[in-house]
């Protein structure tokens, strides 16, 4: 018998966390949405299951990663809008936090699907190598090596040069071999 009313109380408790990791995924908050909606379906299927064995939020976390896992394999989602949202705000009137996580954001998504989703599962959501290969259903060897190669790629991303002023300073009092 399928309890609508904790499915229900289950489905607003969990919907923000939920979005969140979907959209440190997909980088839109709009695709986020469509992605725990999706997963929020896979748990209504198995809802009577999960209630009996536990683990409700383990599985829609696992459910919205797959979601998008399987949207990231269909080619239809290379579309992207032709024109800029006159009603955002521009990036250049943003603070430097916000500017930084644009940036972390966009290098994110530059990231292979499975390497992004090791690192946010990792690191974002606080999941263990072992929760994390439970998650995407690999062994955690495979979690390591694509956390480690990801982790490896935003680093090398977000590395800038050093420009020759700060150059400088660092070679000040510096003995010359």
């Amino acid at each position: 018998m399928r309890d609508e009313a904790a499915f229900v109380e289950f489905a607003e408790t969990a919907r923000p966390r939920l979005r969140r990791t979907a959209y440190l995924l997909c980088g839109d908050w709009d695709r986020a949405s469509d992605f725990v909606q999706e997963g929020l379906i896979r748990v209504y299927v198995r809802w009577p299951r999960l209630v009996r064995n536990g683990g409700e939020l383990a599985y829609a976390r696992k459910a919205v990663v797959s979601a998008y896992l399987d949207h990231a394999r269909r080619r239809s989602s290379t579309e992207r809008p032709g024109e800029a949202d006159p009603t955002l705000a521009s990036p250049v009137d943003v603070a430097h936090a916000v500017a930084t996580r644009e940036t972390l954001m966009a290098t994110l998504a530059d990231l292979p699907p499975r390497q992004r989703a090791c690192v946010v599962l990792r690191y974002f959501e606080d999941l263990s190598v072992e929760q994390t290969a439970a998650l995407l259903g690999c062994t955690e060897g495979t979690v390591k090596s694509q956390t480690s190669r990801g982790l490896f790629s935003l680093r090398s991303m977000l590395e800038e040069p050093a420009d020759e002023s700060s150059a400088d300073r660092r070679s000040e009092g510096a003995v010359s071999w």
